[in-house]
């Protein structure tokens, strides 16, 4: 096992500006079985970027939660890793696919000023195979409406063609009409790291948000390079979290004799790996140049590592218990649960508004 702030007004305006959207938290089922750090650069940087420490660290506790499988805690966000830098979110959708072993959840967070998307990775217990299949896996679907650009047909559907993407969409536009100047903050780890980084594209490409900040962990590759610089060019306010060997980071394969004939990373890296001397070890963060491919960063060792995967920046990422695509949800006086046509579930989100508030649009840290 791997081993921080709210106002009650804020809140109470934020739960008033949210009485504007359906009043339910969704879990959607389809059939079937869910120490010291510093910052160095490296390579030729682009200008404009800014590798913000404080920010990794917020996302990577969203995208610890997300992996809980007990879904009465997340609901009431009392969970024993709902605390520290997501202390105060407030969950407004939550999405379970059991017949694609998907999870993933919309919020706000106060702190942030922003709406959260964060997806779930691949269960521990799949892990090695779905790595093996990784290897092996071709550029396999042309990517709608970008000439040349590929990307990976299981990522694209599982985002695309699931339960995933219409509610997140119908969510996060409610949210965006409901309460003015928000940010989209988009997270994931390995799995969930792909769904993240197609959820950001989609939002901007299609539904013309703005402001989009994407922060992913031990994300595999997803498209080729045309795919990747078309990416970088619509959100641009990204990075991809690398740790020492994991192994994920480098599937499927790069060839760099062959560019456009393989998998190529978008965005920027920021490489966290140990660095020892004489009288200590410590952290270091490489903040990796603009090509997404920085011979210098993790693609400098070899990837052999699941736990360096299953651990960023001192948080696990992976479920407290393993079962194949299962949850815990119990029906308490709190929660109604309704089935229609045996798919979905809903579960009303009570909103108590209360009588002080102040300006929604406050101080945006991000």
């Amino acid at each position: 096992m791997c081993e921080c702030r709210i106002s009650q007004a804020y809140m109470a305006k934020l739960l008033l500006a949210l009485a504007g959207v359906p009043k339910f938290l969704a879990i959607l089922l389809f059939l079937c079985s869910s120490g010291h750090v510093s910052a160095e650069r490296s390579g030729k940087l682009d200008d404009g970027f800014n590798y913000n420490h404080t920010l990794a660290q917020i996302m990577v506790e969203y995208a610890s939660v997300v992996y809980l499988n007990d879904l009465d805690s997340l609901v009431a966000w009392n969970c024993t890793r709902c605390n520290n830098l997501t202390k105060g979110f407030q969950l407004v959708e939550l999405i379970v696919d059991l017949q694609h072993c998907l999870q993933a959840f919309v919020g706000v967070a106060e702190d942030l000023h922003g709406i959260v998307i964060a997806f779930r990775g691949t269960q521990k217990n799949s892990i090695q195979n779905w790595m093996e299949d990784l290897y092996y896996r071709r550029l396999d679907l042309r990517y709608p409406g970008v000439k040349g650009a590929m990307v990976h047909r299981g990522f694209y559907t599982a985002y695309h063609n699931t339960t995933l993407r219409p509610r997140i969409v119908t969510t996060v536009l409610g949210i965006l009409e409901s309460i003015n100047g928000l940010s989209v903050y988009v997270t994931g780890h390995s799995m969930g790291g792909a769904l993240a980084a197609f959820c950001s594209l989609d939002l901007v490409a299609n539904h013309g948000i703005q402001n989009i900040r994407t922060v992913t962990f031990g994300q595999p590759r997803i498209g080729n390079i045309v795919f990747a610089e078309f990416f970088n060019s619509l959100v641009p306010q990204t990075y991809r979290m690398t740790h020492e060997h994991d192994m994920v980071p480098h599937l499927p394969p790069y060839y760099s004799l062959f560019p456009h004939r393989s998998f190529h990373h978008f965005g920027r890296e920021v490489w966290i790996h140990k660095v020892e001397n004489e009288s200590q070890s410590y952290d270091v963060e490489t903040v990796c140049d603009g090509s997404g491919e920085d011979p210098t960063c993790s693609r400098s060792v070899a990837g052999n590592s699941i736990p360096d995967h299953l651990c960023y920046m001192g948080l696990s990422l992976q479920a407290d218990t393993w079962s194949p695509c299962s949850f815990i949800l119990t029906n308490n006086e709190n929660m109604t649960i309704e089935t229609e046509d045996g798919f979905i579930i809903k579960m009303p989100l009570l909103l108590e508004a209360q009588a002080e508030v102040q300006d929604p649009n406050g101080p945006q840290l991000f």
